[in-house]
């Protein structure tokens, strides 16, 4: 996750596919068609419910921001309720009611919840930290919203927050197929506490959210989410098939009343100032004290399109990678979390000295382009990253596009550059089926063998069935320059299919057995890997998940490859195993999970223990812990390998936050720290101090790297 971790190659890979309640004095309830579920009652499929429709109300006295929903500028507002669960019971009235309010002024939106409990105060919190990091949502009662202020019924804007005024928010786009938790608003939000539930009252600044301003009433897209964890429920105002997500905008609702909306168009500048104290056992690393200055500017080019610009981009306040310990023969990806790339291995950061985007709409297209330049380290010179993608939408549900990149070394060390380029479709046939595929190639100056990758895929899911399948070809050359590709020379087939019922057993929520089938060839045709597995999902009305699986696998080996730290020579290896995951219910103060995974491993065996847990001791802080142990035997020889990792956060606000993480890696014998406090001083502008360190504990022990950091964020809005 952070930049000392993760090459400029993967930071760009991860841009591609990013850019690729109330006082009852206001009675006025949401206007649904025949068919709601007060008109007929609860229907089986949530989704054959009509989409509803609601109406905010301009005001000219903006809601005083404190959570309470207790001013005028509520009264009268129209209701949006009557949410419909897609868990446990799909199709049945929510049991704990929710109204929502929208108005809004010359300045901003606002949306007002009264979230009633008949258990007032039982909430399931994970944290007070701004975008709950490393949480799932699915974890905690959460209030939820999602706009789609273009009404293409494809992309939104999102918001989800908890009952103590933690929030995170992002984009979505294609859909739900794409998510963007990068992106941040200037959003303000407040909660409070009643006898009789919680309420919370939002203000969106109209120049934190991109809309068509032209003059004349608006329509939005619009879905609320209303999460009980306790009793692990989720209900909708538009309601949603239980795998639907809140952001699944080609079934939200309506907002209407939305008129004379001001152009957005604002400048947001938001310079850094760091100092820092780094030191490494390196002497060619080694550091003493340093300063220094950078930022990002935002500016909206038209009410669809952005652009942003960095300066001398820092990443130091973004945690360390997971360390993990890698039993395959293919390189590990470790997802990219920088902020400027993911908006719309170990190793010394190189510096980005200065880089652009410019995303959004132009008429029917979705555009993506950037540009990036990174500065000369270490024997390695400058290099410059170019990005261009363009999509559109050719059917409701459909779209094409097209992408080229390329990766130039300043200076002229052409043995650096490369050129990739591709097409791509996603098509909506009928019903639930979908089509996708793509073709793509690249150019290197030493490559001369087959340099292109191609994969056709189709899948079709439903409230019962998941079945996929797809084929892929990447030459024995392709290698996109800025892209991840894990094996070359190889056509690889896949299959699965899946049946999801639910089940009158007690306590049980759903049951999914399946059986996924792959392999892989060289392009010669000849057997490389070949994998059969057959499993059984569990989910329980707790929220408590159980998964089992038994595989029959086979792999040519070509090349020997070390294992665990044990060499595992060439040839062909014949082994099954099998494994079953435990994750108990993650609604309750303590929660944990095992897995245990078993079975013959190449010419050997193989024994795996994983054990996690998290304790929240209280809303404001949590304890977490996990242990991964492997136990390989090949004829090598016998080797361990473990790696723990425990992490202690505690938030004294949601404006001030401090945590802590440790990792250990039997493997490389080497201790990781990570040590964070976070004081949000202002709208999207941060504080924060920070200590990274990796220690070598075998050996002759000692640090290999520290830094302190010191570094303060401001936004400018003009």
């Amino acid at each position: 996750k952070s930049a000392s971790q993760s090459t400029p190659r993967a930071a760009v890979l991860a841009t591609l596919v990013l850019l690729a309640g109330a006082p009852a004095s206001g009675r006025a309830q949401t206007v649904r068609p025949q068919g709601s579920p007060t008109a007929r009652g609860p229907l089986e499929d949530p989704e054959a419910y009509p989409r509803p429709v609601g109406s905010a109300v301009r005001v000219e006295v903006p809601p005083r921001l404190d959570g309470r929903l207790d001013d005028p500028a509520w009264t009268g507002a129209p209701v949006f309720t009557d949410f419909i669960q897609s868990q446990p019971e799909p199709g049945a009235l929510a049991t704990q009611r929710s109204e929502v309010r929208v108005v809004y002024d010359r300045e901003s939106l606002y949306i007002g919840a009264m979230l009633y409990d008949d258990r007032a105060g039982e909430y399931v919190i994970q944290s007070l930290e701004r975008d709950f990091p490393s949480l799932s949502t699915r974890d905690a009662d959460i209030f939820g919203v999602a706009l789609d202020t273009f009404l293409d019924r494809r992309n939104s804007y999102i918001l989800l927050i908890n009952p103590y005024g933690a929030y995170r928010d992002g984009q979505t786009f294609n859909d739900s197929r794409n998510t963007d938790f990068g992106f941040d608003a200037p959003t303000e939000v407040r909660t409070h506490h009643r006898d009789d539930g919680w309420s919370v009252e939002v203000r969106i600044p109209w120049d934190g959210l991109r809309y068509d301003a032209s003059p004349g009433e608006q329509e939005w897209g619009v879905n609320f989410l209303r999460r009980v964890r306790r009793i692990n429920e989720d209900s909708y105002w538009a309601p949603l098939e239980r795998r639907d997500p809140l952001h699944r905008m080609s079934k939200a609702g309506s907002l209407r009343g939305l008129a004379g909306l001001p152009s957005t168009g604002a400048v947001w500048v938001k310079p850094y100032g760091l100092a820092a104290r780094e030191e490494s056992s390196d002497p060619a690393r080694a550091e003493d004290g340093r300063w220094d200055v950078g930022g990002d500017v935002k500016y909206g080019l038209t009410p669809g399109l952005t652009l942003d610009v960095t300066v001398n981009t820092d990443f130091s306040q973004v945690e360390v990678d997971q360390e993990r310990v890698n039993l395959t023969r293919f390189p590990l990806f470790f997802p990219e979390q920088r902020d400027f790339f993911v908006e719309n291995q170990e190793g010394r950061p190189v510096p980005i000295l200065a880089g652009g985007r410019m995303s959004g709409s132009v008429g029917p297209w979705e555009v993506g382009l950037l540009d990036m330049r990174t500065d000369a380290l270490g024997g390695l010179p400058g290099e410059n990253f170019a990005v261009a993608r363009v999509r559109r939408e050719v059917a409701d549900g459909s779209d094409i596009g097209a992408i080229f990149i390329d990766r130039a070394a300043v200076g002229g060390a052409g043995a650096l550059d490369n050129r990739s380029y591709g097409v791509d479709a996603n098509l909506s046939l009928w019903g639930p089926l979908r089509v996708n595929a793509y073709w793509a190639a690249s150019e290197s100056p030493d490559a001369d063998g087959d340099q292109t990758a191609a994969r056709l895929g189709a899948a079709y899911r439903d409230r019962n069935w998941n079945v996929s399948a797809l084929w892929r070809r990447i030459g024995d050359d392709f290698d996109p320059g800025v892209g991840f590709v894990r094996r070359t020379d190889v056509e690889h087939l896949y299959g699965t299919v899946g049946i999801l019922r639910q089940t009158p057993l007690p306590g049980v929520q759903e049951v999914e057995p399946y059986l996924e089938a792959e392999r892989f060839s060289d392009l010669d045709g000849t057997l490389v890997t070949r994998r059969l597995e057959g499993g059984l999902n569990v989910t329980f009305l707790s929220g408590a998940t159980l998964r089992a699986t038994v595989a029959d696998r086979f792999e040519e080996v070509r090349d020997e490859f070390p294992a665990g730290g044990l060499p595992v020579p060439p040839g062909g290896y014949d082994f099954r195993e099998g494994s079953v995951r435990f994750q108990s219910s993650a609604g309750r103060p303590f929660s944990g999970s095992v897995a245990v995974t078993g079975g013959s491993f190449f010419a050997g065996d193989r024994q795996s223990l994983g054990a996690a847990f998290r304790w929240l001791v209280s809303p404001r802080l949590a304890v977490q812990g996990s242990a991964d142990y492997n136990r390989i035997e090949l004829p090598a020889g016998r080797a361990n390998s473990s790696v723990y990792a425990g992490r202690i956060k505690y938030g004294f606000s949601t404006r001030a936050f401090a945590a802590v993480n440790v990792q250990y890696n039997e493997v490389t014998e080497q201790m990781v720290t990570y040590a964070r406090f976070n004081f949000i001083h202002g709208p999207l502008s941060d504080f924060f101090l920070v200590l990274t360190e990796r220690r070598q504990l075998g050996g002759d022990g000692g640090v290999l790297d520290r830094a302190v950091t010191a570094k303060v964020t401001r936004l400018l809005s003009f």
